[in-house]
């Protein structure tokens, strides 16, 4: 029996009444669970074809336990026992949110900022494992990390072969290289999965499970609700969730996720990237929004806005709990049972939309964009003006007549359409500079649209495929800031600073070759501009 629990009210409610029957009806659900492409539009089918390994990696991924077990035994009888997991995207964030809820410790380095790094690096380094994970084995953040750690332990008199666990397709670059150097293992991933689908594969379980979590438990969770997915029954939850999240009238397209006592820690993050880079693409697309406690868009009339509630338990909400009206969903379960639900959710919802919910075609863009600063010494091109510790630029016609950083932060505003929202990308150190979050909320309430926050470059793999092929409805607000220390990368012609003002400018290039307005805030002094940028959005947020 299954342990999610589900409720709707308001259009989401009304949503389910118009589309499950139907979905039924086309025996969506097992038609899915027996890897029917054509359940999707015709141009979805090819990539379908080799993306739905999802579906079975609850019983398939069993084999990989007594394999991660027993090399986390051998870790700990030689002494390490802090695990840094050195992946993106997909790859990190289900772990992340798998060892979190179950309070266990994994360190994740997903960021090319040079002092997050370092911090990382020189943590505990002699009780230290890495976990590289790559699906494609060629990501370059992840590369870097690698490189960076093996010359970490080397230079500390460790067997860096001995401390290194790579995770990959089989075939990949990365796999062919890490067995020619003799890493302590490799582990191959099923290459039907992407990596946004791959919580209860190698990606998800390698890491979990060498930093302590009972990852045959949380496989449990998943297998007991996997057959409930599948059945073509109007209580199969899958089927009502994804009708609530696509088939809204008019579309209630920014979902604003808010934990109101799951006990999952993180997981809406991990589904803002699950839902955000398979539906963002043509145009269209849900865009989720992870709010906090009490957050502004909570209270929201908003038409576009469908609220999506994470709770410990929907069977214990009485009447007080839930407003009939209101156009929301509220969802429980445990863990695994619930990343398999939200798969489900978000390939049907593809479906509804007439999308291909298995590509991402946007995200090289970016990654391209990057690549060619690094490979090239690009001019410098000069702020807008600069006021205090804050330098300005922005895209082409945004801040004509602008004359300080109020102004420029009221142009980028006055650009949000009405049915816009505005995306925070900070690429700074997400650990050290974490106060910066605060200011979702303050400009949500200044604006009274959605915000969204993602720290550079982790959000490149997952929301930054919304952006650039979702509806063209938002804003984007850029800070990057100078660093005490830069931290070079064995054998590569560009340190990790370099990489990472590469990554933001490339990334706010493409935003505005789109027609995206963009604003890139950057801090010559760190602290002194933060704190410069938080008193104007105070104030901001009183006027």
């Amino acid at each position: 029996m299954s342990s999610l629990g589900f409720i709707a009210t308001g259009a989401a409610q009304a949503a389910i009444e118009a589309h499950v029957p139907a979905l039924v009806a086309d025996s969506v659900a097992s038609r899915i669970a027996a890897k029917d492409t054509t359940v999707w539009v015709e141009s979805a089918r090819a990539e379908a074809a080799v993306r739905l390994g999802w579906v079975d990696a609850a019983e398939n991924s069993r084999s990989l336990v007594p394999q991660i077990l027993a090399l986390r035994d051998g870790l700990r009888a030689e002494g390490v026992n802090r695990i840094v997991l050195a992946g993106m995207g997909g790859s990190s964030l289900a772990p992340e949110v798998i060892c979190a809820t179950n309070n266990v410790e994994l360190v994740v380095c997903d960021s090319t900022d040079p002092e997050t790094v370092a911090n990382i690096l020189t943590d505990r380094l002699a009780t230290t494992a890495l976990v590289v994970s790559s699906k494609s084995g060629s990501t370059i953040e992840t590369d870097s990390q690698r490189r960076v750690f093996e010359q970490a332990f080397s230079d500390a008199g460790l067997d860096a072969a001995t401390r290194i666990i790579v995770v990959t397709d089989p075939g990949s670059p990365m796999d062919e290289a890490s067995r020619k150097a003799g890493y302590r293992a490799v582990f191959n991933a099923d290459p039907s999965v992407g990596g946004r689908y791959s919580a209860l594969t190698a990606f998800g379980l390698v890491p979990s499970g060498l930093a302590g979590v009972d990852i045959e438990a949380f496989l449990d969770d998943a297998s007991a609700a996997a057959q409930f997915l599948a059945e073509d029954d109007e209580d199969n939850i899958a089927l009502s969730l994804a009708a609530a999240l696509a088939a809204t009238v008019p579309l209630r397209d920014k979902l604003i996720f808010a934990d109101e006592g799951s006990g999952m820690a993180g997981f809406a993050d991990w589904a803002e990237q699950l839902i955000a880079e398979s539906t963002g693409k043509a145009e269209t697309g849900l865009l989720p929004v992870v709010v906090e406690d009490r957050a502004p868009e909570t209270s929201s009339e908003a038409p576009d806005f469908l609220q999506v509630r994470l709770v410990a338990d929907t069977g214990l909400l009485t009447d007080a709990d839930i407003d009939a009206k209101a156009s929301a969903v509220a969802v429980s379960g445990a863990l695994g049972a619930q990343m398999l639900l939200w798969e489900y959710a978000t390939v049907i919802a593809g479906r509804i939309l007439g999308i291909d919910p298995f590509d991402q075609p946007d995200v090289e863009a970016a990654k391209v964009a990057a690549r060619s600063l690094l490979d090239s010494t690009p001019e410098t091109v000069p702020p807008v003006l600069s006021e205090g510790a804050i330098e300005v630029r922005g895209s082409e016609g945004l801040l004509e007549g602008v004359e300080t950083v109020a102004g420029a932060l009221s142009a980028l505003l006055a650009a949000l359409p009405q049915d816009g929202y505005l995306g925070i990308q900070a690429y700074l150190d997400r650990h050290a500079d974490s106060s910066m979050e605060s200011i979702r909320p303050a400009l949500a309430a200044a604006t009274g649209r959605p915000v969204t926050f993602g720290w550079g470059p982790r959000f490149l793999h997952s929301t930054g495929q919304f952006h650039k092929g979702g509806p063209r409805v938002g804003a984007y607000l850029q800070f990057t800031a100078e660093s005490s220390m830069d931290l070079s990368i064995p054998d590569r012609p560009f340190t990790f600073g370099e990489l990472l003002a590469a990554q933001a400018s490339g990334d706010a290039a493409v935003l505005a070759n789109l027609g995206r307005p963009v604003l890139r805030l950057h801090f010559t002094d760190k602290e002194a501009g933060a704190r410069q940028f938080d008193k104007l959005v105070r104030d901001l947020a009183q006027a």
